[in-house]
Parts: C-alpha cells; sequence; structure tokens
C-alpha cells in the first residue's frame, strides 16, 4: 500500500451516510497525516437537535465549522485529514478562511445507497430523517474550489484508492 504524506489539510465531506467516519481515517492513514473526527467538535447542543431529528441552521453550524478551521490552521503544513460534511460553499468559504489551502474530498453516491448504509449503522445520532435536508442543503464543489468528488459505491479500501488518485490529479498534487 503506497503511503503519500501532504502538508496539505484534507476535509472529508458529503451529506450523511456517505462514510466520512470511515475513508477519513484511511485516507489519514494513506497519508502519513493524523485525522480529526469533525462530530467531535458539534457542540452538545448540534448533537441534541441533531439527535432530535432537527436540522441545525447556518447558525447552529458556524461555532462547529470555526473549531475545525481552527485544528486545520493549526495542522497548516503538517497536513491532517478531518471530516466536516461541508455541505454549502459557505461553510467550505469558512473553513478555507480559517485554513488557506484546504482541500476537499467530496464523497457522493445515490440517496438510496447513502440511505440503505444510514439504516444499518449503530450508535450515531443522525438519523435518517434528516438525509432528506441534507441532499436539500448540498452545494457540490464548484470549479474553482480545491477539491476532488468521489463515488461511495464500493469498499471502504476502493473508495479511498479513488480517493487518493483523485487527490494525486490534482492541478497542484498532494505529495
Amino acid at each position: 500500500m503506497q503511503q503519500l504524506h501532504t502538508p496539505h489539510v484534507v476535509v472529508v465531506m458529503g451529506v450523511a451516510g456517505t462514510g466520512k467516519t470511515t475513508i477519513g481515517p484511511l485516507l489519514a492513514a494513506r497519508l502519513g497525516v493524523p485525522y480529526a473526527e469533525g462530530d467531535d467538535f458539534h457542540p452538545a447542543a448540534n448533537i441534541a437537535k441533531m439527535t432530535a431529528g432537527t436540522p441545525l441552521t447556518d447558525e447552529d453550524r458556524w461555532p462547529w465549522l470555526d473549531a475545525i478551521g481552527g485544528w486545520a490552521h493549526g495542522r497548516a503544513g503538517l497536513g491532517g485529514v478531518v471530516s466536516s460534511s461541508a455541505l454549502k460553499r459557505s461553510y467550505r468559504d469558512r473553513l478555507r478562511a480559517a485554513a488557506p489551502g484546504v482541500v476537499f474530498v467530496h464523497l457522493t453516491g445515490s440517496r438510496e445507497l447513502i440511505e440503505d448504509r444510514m439504516s444499518h449503522r449503530q450508535g450515531h445520532f443522525m438519523p435518517t430523517a434528516l438525509l432528506d435536508s441534507q441532499f436539500a442543503t448540498l452545494q457540490p464543489l464548484e470549479p474553482d474550489e480545491a477539491g476532488v468528488a468521489v463515488d461511495v459505491a464500493g469498499s471502504p479500501e476502493e473508495i479511498t484508492e479513488r480517493a487518493m488518485n483523485a487527490l494525486k490529479a490534482l492541478p497542484e498534487p498532494v505529495q
């Protein structure tokens, strides 16, 4: 298995159930950098809202994004991988403002596949009932954003390999 070191911070993004918590650590291991779980940056009030099936507002998300951005800023030049839904361009802009140079890996897949995966996971606070709001909020990466889209069909190893290949293919390769 090829390991590649990157001084970039990679944000693994996507709607709930795409596998950010699974792919993030695998990608970090392949890149030889630390991983941070984005959900760990949520204040307790956010987790309580999501557990109750209430979508977060932008105002709920700002402190969470600022905390992730602070972690990413601290890893600038050292590299790291962090998970964050980063569903809207404005959220990604906020992360970029805190940590210029972050690169996004957008995990994508059909609603049916993602809902199926969510229905089989245990111990996670995000109910499948919020999946529609996640897809409604999602603004895919735009051409001027540093990042790649990676299909989540297949095994975690296959998805991680696709992510590695996509990162290598960026105009400014992750090295």
